[in-house]
């Protein structure tokens, strides 16, 4: 479906046409250019990213993952290549790349550490402070992205540092949300995290997905997060785009991943051992909502049931 590596991409005035949200045409990153020390982290990497979509963004350490993000904000520059963002080239001299910020917010991974206002609500109302809104305006702002992250307002006024580990990152992400972003990009913001606090930051991170129709791009580690909330995967190795698809079609090259340092969703493993076993189960499955109505249908002869009453269903292959 999203098939990218190697793609030649529209010219600058047919991309404008069909106002595309974020595109990268063959973008080379090169570090400490010219010297001993010079690596390539970003390779010919060709991706469309649309607007309204769930991507996870996965590879071993290394693979250009991180500075892929940062480039999708204007945060480096790429060494060769083009990104547009809504048609425009952020590489030209007349374009607002403080405002391609703004639109494309990205959380870092500990975004606690970036805390530093006295008051929760001080560091929420920061950032539309600092795009020239009004006291007033940034407050509104600030109380509304608060409450889209949970958090109850007896808190709002106290130092964000009293907060435990999930709470300071929806702090952080509050402050991202604050700015009004089309893209939210997240690099990995459950890092630290007890299994709770991961799911109510992925939990709700999805739930803005649903909600607001936020672009939102995951940088994770973790195989079973991105198989329950993206729908779309892009795998990095070496600085290039091995695959970018659905869950579903890129952990079937489970072995593929393995070979550079990834993996399948466990429950998938679990699936290939059952098929080995005689039962004829869906060794696609990646998600354990998946694995459950395969083995209903085989067990029970009962009907998958792909209603999508939570988000696994969702996304079920």
């Amino acid at each position: 479906m999203w098939n990218t590596a190697g793609k030649d991409f529209l010219s600058g005035k047919e991309i404008m046409e069909g106002a595309m949200s974020l595109i990268l045409d063959k973008i080379n990153y090169v570090y400490s250019e010219g010297t001993a020390y010079q690596i390539q982290a970003l390779k010919d990497v060709n991706l469309e990213i649309r607007d309204g979509q769930f991507i996870g963004v996965i590879g071993h350490t290394g693979s250009g993952k991180s500075t892929l993000i940062q480039h999708l904000n204007g945060l480096v520059k790429a060494t060769s290549g083009t990104i547009y963002f809504n048609g425009q080239d952020i590489y030209d001299e007349d374009f607002d790349l403080r405002e391609l910020r703004n639109r494309v917010g990205l959380v870092f991974q500990y975004p606690e550490h970036q805390l530093f206002e006295t008051t929760i609500f001080d560091d929420v109302s920061f950032g539309p402070k600092n795009q020239g809104l009004s006291k007033e305006e940034a407050g509104l702002r600030a109380f509304e992205a608060l409450r889209s992250v949970g958090l109850p307002e007896e808190l709002y006024y106290q130092s964000p540092f009293d907060l435990s580990g999930g709470q300071k990152r929806r702090v952080a992400i509050a402050g991202v949300l604050a700015m009004k972003p089309e893209v939210l990009i997240l690099d990995e913001p459950t890092a630290g995290l007890d299994p709770a606090g991961r799911d109510e930051i992925l939990d709700l991170v999805a739930r803005m997905h649903k909600e607001k129709g936020i672009t939102v791009i995951l940088v994770s580690h973790s195989m079973e997060d991105v198989a329950k909330y993206v729908e779309r995967i892009i795998v990095m190795n070496h600085g290039q785009v091995m695959f970018d698809n659905t869950p579903c079609e890129v952990f079937k090259h489970y072995k593929e991943l393995e070979q550079i340092g990834l993996a399948a969703p466990q429950v998938t493993y679990l699936m290939h051992e059952l098929k080995e076993k005689g039962l004829n189960v869906n060794t696609e499955a990646t998600t354990v909502a998946e694995a459950r109505e395969s083995l209903l249908e085989v067990l029970l002869g009962r009907e998958p049931n792909h209603r999508g009453s939570n988000l696994e269903e969702e996304n079920l292959c």
